[in-house]
């Protein structure tokens, strides 16, 4: 798919400004939530995006989307970047990724640091309360502040490779054109 059909596609399923204004659950906040610092892709809001988006993703079960919206907020965070890296949590990266962190919470725990807690009632109830759920929501925080920082870190990273080539670019197109009418490129 061409870029020009992609941002088509993407201009006739995103909302205009004048029907998230016009919403009745959004005109409360429409004004912060339209502030166009929260929309534009700049190099510190979109690595704030993707980060928050991880965090969300990871940590809130329902409601990703507004949740990472209504966070993006107070953090000047990209919304639409924020948005979009929710979808890394779905039906085929949820399960391994609960597991690792039942896996990873455990050992954090350590050898019966939860079971300590469920020593007296046994069963699976139990074992899911009192040792299952505090390793997993262990495992859980622990791999969403670290997929943030990843997120955050890869996504500078990122921007400042995209806008280099763009530089670099820039700077071919600049020479050629000069080249072209009879002025001698610079050395670099």
């Amino acid at each position: 798919m061409s870029r020009r059909r992609l941002r088509r596609v993407v201009d006739k399923a995103m909302p205009s400004r004048d029907s998230i204004e016009n919403n009745r659950w959004l005109r409360p906040v429409a004004s912060r939530v339209m502030h166009s610092a929260l929309w534009r892709f700049t190099r510190r809001s979109v690595p704030r995006g993707v980060a928050l988006g991880m965090l969300t993703g990871i940590l809130v079960p329902m409601g990703q989307i507004p949740a990472s919206a209504v966070l993006a907020l107070p953090l000047r965070a990209n919304i639409p970047a924020a948005a979009a890296t929710t979808f890394f949590t779905n039906p085929f990266t949820t399960p391994p990724l609960w597991v690792a962190a039942y896996w990873l919470g455990s050992w954090m725990l350590g050898p019966g640091g939860a079971k300590d807690m469920a020593a007296a009632a046994p069963g699976w109830i139990d074992w899911l309360l009192h040792d299952a759920g505090p390793a997993t929501a262990t495992g859980l925080v622990t791999i969403a502040v670290a997929l943030a920082m990843l997120g955050y870190f890869a996504s500078a990273l990122l921007w400042r490779l995209w806008i280099a080539g763009k530089w670099r670019r820039r700077r071919v197109a600049r020479e050629a054109a000069k080249q072209a009418d009879g002025v001698p490129a610079r050395r670099v």
